[in-house]
């Protein structure tokens, strides 16, 4: 699929319909500054209260602006399969290039249902799948023999790892073929899953530092360790503070203090606190970032 910073994507909001104004000039800011790939309709893009026709319309403009120059990868995950191969089937017909499917939330599957889960949804496509694990969000955690059972179907082709445990990336790359891509799913974590073998991230912070994101996917892909650690601690309070909050809360706050979408989320998400956005904002500044 891809290599180095891939962007979870925000979805601007204003007056309660989606701002396809400012979604389009985010895509062209992503595309103007080195982003490896966009990720539609994750927990970043508020996947989870848009209905079946705002998801449709999301796709279409993501793939009519981005006309093929990087993959278009779509959220399709759910805690129903049949409805995670409803979303799947939408994105391949609508030109998607790929899709991540997250563990299914709520139900707490077991790993055999986890296995059966993603068969179904990967034998009901031919797009690549990239499994996400994030335990902290479904409470399940994808088992790393479970994770290279899957890597054995021909289509599934990697996995967003969000547990922010270095040992399991360790114990998931060494089950796992070499082609078989890691990307980190948390944003402090870059360098260390690099190190790991990783392949790079799927980044929430790309949204508002995408050049830089991709700078240090670069230097570590190019040997440059130094440097590419360099720029992991010069970001991380910005990071930190980034998730000092309910993603996708805080960059959507950041976008907005950018000029660059109303600060805008649909309910049960609300407002940045004031004393977290004086940080935040302070650090942005802090940054050179506004």
């Amino acid at each position: 699929m891809f290599n180095g910073s891939g962007v979870a994507i925000v979805t601007p909001f204003k007056d309660g319909k989606i701002d396809f104004d400012s979604f389009n000039k985010l895509v062209d800011f992503h595309l103007q500054n080195k982003t490896q790939a966009l990720i539609v309709l994750g927990t970043t893009g508020e996947a989870t209260t848009q209905n079946d026709e705002e998801r449709d319309a999301v796709i279409k403009a993501t793939v009519e602006r981005v006309k093929g120059r990087i993959p278009v990868i779509v959220g399709t995950g759910s805690n129903d399969t049949e409805k995670s191969i409803k979303h799947t089937k939408q994105a391949e017909a609508l030109g998607a290039d790929g899709v991540l499917v997250v563990t299914p939330y709520y139900n707490k599957a077991t790993q055999k249902g986890l296995i059966a889960h993603f068969t179904a949804i990967a034998n009901a496509t031919k797009l690549p799948v990239i499994l996400y694990n994030v335990p902290g969000r479904t409470n399940v955690n994808i088992a790393p023999e479970t994770v290279a059972a899957l890597a054995k179907i021909e289509n599934i082709i990697g996995i967003k790892e969000a547990s922010g445990n270095i040992s399991y990336v360790l114990e998931i790359k060494r089950l796992v073929p070499d082609t078989f891509k890691i990307y980190s799913g948390n944003d402090d974590q870059v360098i260390p899953v690099y190190s790991c073998g990783g392949h790079g991230v799927i980044s929430v912070s790309a949204n508002i530092i995408p050049k830089e994101m991709q700078l240090m996917c670069e230097a570590f892909e190019t040997g440059n360790v130094k440097e590419a650690l360099q720029l992991q601690l010069k970001y991380k309070l910005f990071i930190d503070l980034l998730f000092s909050e309910v993603n996708p809360i805080p960059v959507k706050a950041a976008l907005s203090l950018m000029g660059l979408i109303t600060n805008e989320l649909r309910l049960p998400l609300t407002s940045m606190e004031e004393a977290n956005l004086i940080k935040l904002q302070a650090e942005m500044k802090q940054q050179q970032i506004i």
